[in-house]
């Protein structure tokens, strides 16, 4: 009977304490009452500021042309990437709009991409280690 109520104690707390991790995290249905998913994934304005949550608001978010991501990577060529110049702008659809893969060429044949979305962000593309053109 001891051994009985020990393991009956020990479920007991173990159940106790999973249920309130489960309050803490805001319990089932979360999502529909702006958990995680925040505000703005249920139809909500966007808490965060990001320019997709903005659709259906009447906020329509600038996109950047061709000539503008060229400029944005050669800027960021510029500050990063010393020597290298945009060699190719190759737009393709994504989903907030058009982005552009950018191609650099550096002073020793090395090329990097780059890759521009259509709000003006810049990211390198790929790991640290650039690829010789060939």
């Amino acid at each position: 009977m001891k051994r009985f109520l020990t393991v009956a104690l020990a479920m007991g707390m173990t159940l106790a304490l999973a249920g309130a991790a489960v309050a803490q995290m805001g319990g089932p249905g979360m999502m529909m009452r702006g958990g995680w998913a925040g505000p703005g994934m249920m139809g909500g304005p966007g808490e965060f500021g990001c320019p997709m949550m903005a659709y259906g608001q009447g906020q329509a978010a600038a996109q950047v042309t061709e000539e503008q991501a060229k400029t944005l990577a050669q800027q960021y060529a510029d500050q990063y990437l010393k020597g290298f110049k945009v060699d190719k702008v190759l737009p393709f659809a994504g989903r907030g709009g058009a982005m552009y893969s950018v191609e650099l060429t550096g002073p020793e044949g090395q090329v990097r991409t780059l890759h521009v979305n259509p709000w003006g962000n810049v990211m390198p593309f790929g790991g640290p280690f650039g690829r010789r053109a060939g």
